[in-house]
């Protein structure tokens, strides 16, 4: 039995008050007379109830609660367990069971709405008498005499109409429910079913509005003023009217005291209770839309829209809030920084993933979620140019018959492909002749990489990507290795952080777990790492990458500590990036407009991208210790295919 029977012992001089408490002053009816029709009607309904739940067999069948779950709002949280977003339909709930609900509130519900809830059997007779005097005074429905019980299948099952059958059909279902369900299980049905007012539905969320605390740490006045909010909630809102919101208060308070549920002294202390009041919680927007509209998605897509919205469900993120806030932050100030350097109408993506686990620590899809919350970051398609390149030197460095000290030639070429001639040229339209294939990537010469992607075959080069989870449309054509193929940022910070942990491949991610309301477990995304490219040509790619930043194009990406990474800038420089890593985290950056038109002249990844690159690296590792990459002697080479 729960903290609700504490007020039980108190049962027998409840019960010394006479019914006629409740009667007092109604109508013009004298006592004997109104004694005369209770007993009457309470004969009548006893007497007919048997027949009326024989009559009325079209009604639902209430049995069906015995396995009922209520729609339930569903929390995302940041990997720390600060709350980020709530996500819920019509109503926001959150379920409780009946022990963790203040057993002041549980008293001051019954005191306004059933003082007899336990021992009536789903309807009260008095109640119903004193009903039909109203209602007879009155001409018409004006009190309804409800129990908790016929409130409960009225708010699950019937329309809210004020109709003699409606309340004939509650009468029915009650007596019904409480032949399947006991006393504890409905009470606890209904404090979570009830609504509350400004969209809170059942105990907790409006604890949680009103006084911005558990519903089992309400106080006596608190109560009070929550048990007074049932009949007309918004009317009598703390938020709407103090004044009204003490007045119901009061009322409730003096009800309990009436009943010898409360003592004066505690009647008077709950009257003098200051009330601190919460804030109106319901559809509010995220602290971090860029982050839970992802998440959004991805339950969406697993289990269903219906289960995301009334699901309850409880999310744990990746994602650290003040992490996330310091790339937003960052991405915010090197907006202004590049419409400064002539980079108008500029947009910002940023993703860092951890390599290890594959689990997204960042994710900014945009200069400002506020005026925009289009993600860039996981939905926008854009060419990536130059940093494409290491899935072509990749395959072929998994050949086994290329290392980073194999040689190219950077000259003159052209090649027929399906619409023609194709004469690719480097961007700085010189050629420099015989070079590695380390120089070639850290001076991001294009004529080596088309050569290297024809010795291996394009097909290959896509079948890669494909494997680093790259979907976008590709044809083996000549341009494919300058990047000439849409990809997300995301996609490429996934792409090189399975290069930064040597093949190793876990789904990217945003979603940590999930479980239910009840704690039991929906979704458990624990690293569970595949081998998916060869660890000596993984190991190999990050060793010539690492000269991108030491003496090639990335030089502004340098952090004083090994690092790998590669620039891009596509033609007509409409996309500008920079993607790299350390053993611990990896980032992707990418800059570009919206419109896709060109940013500005000379606007290269090396120069403006680089170093946004280096300010987030540098505060996301401020007290992450230095890690050397493994050296690709540590892995076996591929034998020559």
């Amino acid at each position: 039995m729960s903290s609700s029977r504490t007020f039980e012992d108190k049962q027998p001089q409840r019960r010394a008050s006479s019914g006629f408490e409740f009667m007092k002053g109604v109508g013009q009816v004298t006592g004997g007379t109104l004694l005369s029709i209770t007993m009457l009607a309470s004969s009548i309904v006893a007497g007919g109830l048997v027949g009326l739940a024989i009559s009325f067999r079209n009604l639902p069948d209430v049995r069906q609660l015995r396995n009922f779950f209520p729609s339930e709002t569903t929390y995302i949280y940041d990997v720390k367990g600060k709350l980020l977003t709530s996500i819920h339909g019509e109503a926001n709930r959150e379920v409780v069971p009946l022990d963790r609900i203040s057993p002041n509130l549980k008293r001051a519900v019954l005191a306004s709405e059933d003082s007899h809830f336990y021992d009536h059997h789903g309807i009260n007779p008095v109640g119903v008498g004193r009903a039909i005097v109203v209602n007879a005074a009155a001409g018409g429905v004006k009190e309804g005499g409800s129990t908790v019980t016929m409130q409960l299948v009225k708010n699950l099952f019937l329309s809210h109409k004020r109709a003699f059958t409606r309340k004939l059909a509650e009468a029915v279902l009650a007596i019904r429910l409480e032949q399947i369900l006991n006393k504890d299980q409905i009470f606890e049905m209904y404090l979570n079913q009830v609504y509350w007012g400004h969209n809170n539905y059942g105990v907790q969320t409006a604890a949680r509005s009103y006084f911005n605390k558990s519903a089992e740490y309400l106080t006596l006045g608190e109560s009070a003023m929550m048990a007074g909010l049932i009949q007309a909630p918004e009317e009598f809102s703390p938020f709407v009217s103090m004044k009204l919101a003490k007045q119901k208060e009061k009322e409730v308070l003096g009800r309990m005291l009436e009943l010898n549920w409360i003592s004066q002294s505690e009647y008077d202390d709950a009257l003098k209770q200051e009330i601190k009041l919460g804030r109106i919680k319901s559809f509010q927007g995220s602290a971090l839309p860029y982050v839970t509209n992802t998440v959004a998605q991805e339950l969406a897509k697993k289990f269903g829209r219906e289960t995301l919205l009334k699901g309850g469900m409880r999310v744990q993120t990746t994602v650290d809030a003040d992490f996330q806030m310091m790339a937003e932050e960052t991405v915010s100030k090197w907006h202004k920084s590049l419409l400064d350097q002539g980079l108008s109408k500029n947009q910002m993506a940023l993703v860092a993933i951890d390599p290890r686990t594959h689990f997204i620590k960042a994710l900014v899809g945009g200069i400002d979620p506020k005026t925009s919350e289009f993600n860039r970051a996981t939905q926008s398609q854009r060419q990536p140019g130059s940093s494409f390149k290491p899935f072509v030197y990749y395959t072929a460095f998994a050949t086994g018959k290329y290392t980073a000290d194999s040689t190219v030639v950077d000259a003159p070429v052209s090649y027929r492909d399906g619409n023609g001639w194709y004469s690719p040229r480097n961007y700085d339209a010189t050629f420099r002749g015989e070079m590695s294939i380390r120089t070639a990537i850290s001076q991001s010469r294009n004529i080596p990489v088309i050569k290297i992607g024809k010795a291996v075959g394009m097909n290959r080069v896509i079948e890669t990507c494909r494997t680093l989870g790259i979907m976008s449309p590709m044809e083996p054509v000549s341009s494919l290795p300058l990047g000439a193929i849409g990809v997300t940022p995301l996609e490429m910070a996934s792409a090189y952080a399975t290069f930064a942990n040597y093949g190793w491949q876990s789904p990217p991610t945003v979603i940590a777990r999930v479980t239910d309301s009840s704690g039991n477990v929906l979704l458990d995304n624990t690293p569970k790492p595949q081998l998916v490219l060869d660890p000596w040509a993984s190991a190999a790619i990050i060793d010539v990458m690492r000269s991108v930043i030491s003496e090639g194009t990335g030089k502004g990406a340098a952090i004083g500590r090994p690092a790998a990474g590669k620039t891009g800038t596509t033609s007509s420089e409409k996309d500008i990036w920079f993607v790299g890593t350390v053993p611990q985290l990896t980032t992707a950056v990418w800059v570009g407009r919206d419109d896709n038109r060109q940013l500005a002249d000379h606007a290269t990844g090396g120069v403006m991208v680089a170093p946004i690159w280096k300010d987030f690296m540098e505060k996301a590792l401020k007290n992450v210790p230095v890690e050397n990459f493994k050296p690709p002697s540590q892995f076996s080479r591929p034998k020559s295919q």
